[in-house]
């Protein structure tokens, strides 16, 4: 099992692991399918050569199986926090700590960047596998934000967590 940061080269992987994530857990991100679909691989390549995102990803003999990407905040006043987005294991490989080493990867990248203290994210309130994988890796809970997304009429809640560094 190999994990490293992905670049532009990736971006045909990536493209079709991210339709499979929105496709199979629409309720785990906030961009859809539907927003996606049309998205062409040079985009993806944009997206994963840009020097201000750490998209890491998880390889099985060069298949790219798991994804989680670190957004560093750009502004002065929030130089000091870090987000985590985009996180996804490919359901086959499921239970094998690989999303756990991802996360573990954008945390080492984020307390790499020294102005970074703070990492948060954003995880589907029902997705109890994802909150004990972040819980036990130090974030803590901190609010809800209900109704926070809405897919054909249901709305989900997401738990908000941050990691002090």
């Amino acid at each position: 099992m190999e994990i490293r940061r992905l670049n532009g080269e990736d971006a045909e992987s990536y493209r079709s692991l991210r339709h499979e994530a929105l496709l199979k857990n629409p309720e785990a991100f906030s961009s859809s399918y539907e927003d996606e679909m049309n998205y062409e691989v040079a985009d993806y390549r944009q997206r994963l050569d840009n020097k201000h995102t750490y998209t890491f990803g998880a390889f099985d003999t060069n298949q790219l199986v798991g994804v989680v990407t670190l957004v560093p905040e750009g502004k002065v006043k929030l130089k000091h926090r870090a987000n985590i987005f985009a996180m996804y294991v490919t359901p086959s490989q499921r239970g094998r700590g690989l999303g756990r080493e991802l996360v573990k990867k954008a945390i080492q990248q984020a307390a790499e960047l020294n102005s970074v203290e703070q990492i948060h994210l954003t995880v589907t309130s029902t997705n109890e596998p994802a909150k004990k994988l972040y819980v036990s890796l130090g974030f803590e809970p901190y609010g809800v934000e209900k109704n926070a997304l809405q897919i054909d009429g249901t709305y989900y809640n997401e738990d908000l967590m941050v990691l002090f560094l």
